[in-house]
């Protein structure tokens, strides 16, 4: 039961994948949109390993994101002025704007899961949802 549960979940992450990251404006990855939505809802700076650990990835494949979002001007990475083997990020204007973009070409993919399900099953799915996210990351640093 928790295979087949699993395997439903892998599937639909892999589905909503492909569809979103065909929805982004050209040239901008998944990952990267995380990244600027992460910075736009919260704001502030992180460090590069700050954000390696809340996306679960490791820090050279954020290394890897952030570099390439530096190159688009997304993103400003400054040094610590304490700690000179460390560097903050920031959103830049141009990466609000980018993530502001890629909302409004995001926003009708799921249309017709919003129609199929409506708005109250998906609702009520989020409580369940975020309790497997919960048991999961349990052990997560």
């Amino acid at each position: 039961m928790v295979i087949v549960f699993f395997s439903e979940i892998v599937m639909i992450e892999q589905l909503a994948r492909g569809r979103l990251q065909r929805a982004l404006p050209r040239g901008m990855e998944l990952s990267h949109f995380m990244v600027l939505n992460h910075f736009a809802r919260l704001g502030g700076e992180k460090t590069p390993g700050q954000l390696a650990r809340i996306f679960h990835v490791t820090k050279g494949a954020m290394t890897n994101t952030l570099n390439r979002l530096d190159a688009a001007g997304y993103v400003h990475v400054r040094p610590d002025w304490d700690d000179a083997r460390r560097k903050w990020v920031g959103i830049s204007p141009a990466g609000q704007s980018a993530r502001d973009r890629a909302v409004i070409a995001m926003a009708p993919v799921f249309d017709d899961l919003l129609e199929e399900l409506g708005p109250g099953r998906l609702r009520d799915a989020l409580p369940t949802l975020r309790a497997i996210r919960a048991v999961l990351g349990a052990d997560e640093p």
